[in-house]
């Protein structure tokens, strides 16, 4: 494996809008669909606004070359080969790819797992979904970033993100996003099943359109 072209941006601390809708949705709710009286809408929004307090988002992201996309398998600048014909049908066309990562922090774990575990299992199902969208959002919010830096050089990033674990793209291909990302400097680990702790964690490709 060659060396990696371009330093990896660490975001230490990600400022977002709360997703508040987006947690109501993750819960099952249906906007002018589900009612929800006012003294649950309350709790609610109580345990929305103590699992944000929670939260600590950090990330990063790291561009890396394409050297060649074909039907079924990507080959990185790196020289590293990703299996994938789902992943390669994402990418073709693009000359080079972004992987990101984000994490919603230690914190916000250890109360879901004491609420559920203790005698508050509805905040629990609460502060899960909002850890879940938060994390979510903070890709956004990188993506969004990267943006603003391509829009100088003309170039764009593809809308949508592939992740490991979809399709053919497997999950073992965390362990090289988790490496090639430095996700050891933002408190991420991973086991042996390729699963990344904190669990409100998450890491995705995106491509780069020139």
């Amino acid at each position: 494996m060659g060396s990696v072209p371009n330093l990896v941006q660490t975001f230490s601390s990600i400022n977002i809008s709360l997703p508040v809708d987006a947690v109501y949705r993750r819960l099952g709710y249906k906007r002018g669909i589900t009612k929800v009286d006012q003294q649950e809408k309350e709790k609610i929004e109580r345990h929305i606004e103590y699992a944000a307090s929670l939260v600590s988002l950090k990330g990063a992201g790291l561009r890396v070359p394409l050297e060649r996309v074909d039907p079924a398998l990507v080959v990185l600048g790196t020289g590293t080969e990703i299996k994938s014909a789902k992943l390669a049908g994402f990418l073709k066309g693009c000359k080079e790819t972004l992987f990101i990562g984000s994490t919603a922090g230690s914190a916000v774990m250890d109360a879901i797992r004491g609420d559920i575990e203790g005698d508050d299992m509805a905040r629990g199902v609460v502060v899960d979904a909002v850890a879940s969208e938060m994390a979510d959002a903070a890709l956004d919010w990188i993506v969004g970033f990267f943006n603003r830096m391509l829009a100088r050089e003309s170039a764009r990033l593809t809308k949508g993100r592939f992740s490991a674990g979809y399709g053919d793209f497997l999950i073992e291909n965390q362990k090289m996003m988790y490496d090639m990302l430095e996700l050891d400097r933002i408190g991420v680990t991973i086991n042996e099943n390729f699963i990344l702790m904190p669990e409100k964690s998450v890491t995705a490709v995106v491509g780069i359109h020139a």
